[in-house]
């Protein structure tokens, strides 16, 4: 077996000057380095500490493995106003808020009126396809939801379970590479064992489509732990490169691939386009999504397909109550909560 290369790198902004970007677009220009397309570990050195930044394995996941996924999944990334930093500025001219009266905007959130003339009460970002399946802590949006699964994933419970074996690829990968988080994001997860999903030391997985994230990082998630990254693509696409712009690096993930990165620095996606060659070849597609232009969410109407799976560890997981009701953990249930 070759070495795997290793890359040190260094921040070319500072702290406040990334913090600075937050909710914007990052396009390749951020780049030091030619995109990273074959296997590598990069790090960085803060306070004189070697730190793991990511590391990239290509083709990693048998196609199997990528049918399973497909199959059982393709349909979950399902529309969302809560995506915050990650979903941009808010695009006054697009499709989906062209249509309302926005007020009291402020970069990637704003309100708007209803239909009686009131101010809605929650502030919402812009329209993107992407969901959490998996489980899910009490929120402030949601008070009254306990520790739970996610209601996408107890309507769909037997295609989540039937797409387990892929998730469970991704554990296993996670575990032989960054062996030491993982540990200690596995004793994490087993506090509540009943809220992680089975044989991993996930308990969530955030299903994106077309989705061109903004500059954000994750919040939320395990601090000690990494977030782990595939993709499944259908059709032809350019671009879309998962940016770690304070470090000039890009990393070009594609069907079979896989990335363990810290989710705690600040990430986002390249422009994702289609050539002319390619979009002659997408046309010829036969559509899986029956998607309606007029509703406006961002990335989608295409003929490709870009799916993007995060899992992760949900850190307040642990803090539930052990008497949670068992009706929001049961599919079998999910009628009584509805």
């Amino acid at each position: 077996m070759s070495e795997i290369k290793q890359l040190i790198v260094k921040k070319y902004l500072t702290d406040d000057e990334i913090k600075k970007l937050e909710g914007n677009w990052i396009d390749e220009d951020y780049m030091k380095i030619p995109v990273i397309d074959s296997d590598i570990d990069i790090y960085y050195i803060e306070n004189g500490e070697k730190k793991l930044l990511l590391k990239f394995r290509k083709n990693v996941i048998d196609d199997n493995l990528i049918k399973i996924g497909w199959e059982s999944y393709k349909k979950l990334a399902k529309p969302s106003r809560g995506r915050g930093a990650s979903a941009g500025p808010i695009d006054k001219q697009g499709t989906y808020w062209s249509k309302r009266q926005i007020v009291d905007t402020k970069k990637w959130s704003t309100s708007y009126l209803l239909k009686d003339g009131r101010k809605s009460i929650m502030k919402v970002n812009n329209q993107v396809a992407s969901n959490p399946i998996g489980f899910y802590e009490k929120t402030n949006n949601f008070p009254n939801l306990p520790c739970r699964l996610t209601h996408f994933t107890r309507t769909n419970y037997d295609k989540f379970q039937q797409g387990l074996p892929f998730i469970k690829k991704i554990n296993e990968l996670y575990k032989s590479l960054v062996p030491e988080n993982y540990k200690k994001q596995w004793d994490h997860s087993d506090k509540k064992p009943e809220l992680k999903i089975k044989d991993t030391c996930f308990s969530t997985i955030t299903i994106n489509r077309n989705f061109r994230t903004a500059l954000h990082r994750d919040g939320g998630d395990f601090k000690q732990g990494f977030g782990n990254l595939t993709v499944i693509e259908r059709g032809k696409y350019s671009g879309g490169y998962t940016i770690l712009p304070q470090f000039g690096v890009a990393v070009d993930v594609r069907t079979n691939d896989f990335l363990a990165m810290d989710v705690h620095q600040w990430h986002s996606n390249t422009p994702i386009y289609e050539t002319p060659e390619q979009k002659i070849y997408n046309k010829d597609l036969v559509p899986d999504y029956k998607d309606n232009p007029k509703v406006g969410t961002m990335g989608l109407y295409k003929n490709y397909t870009r799916l993007t799976f995060v899992c992760y560890l949900r850190e307040k997981l642990a803090n539930c109550d052990d008497n949670v009701d068992k009706r929001f953990l049961n599919p079998s249930d999910s009628k009584k909560i509805q």
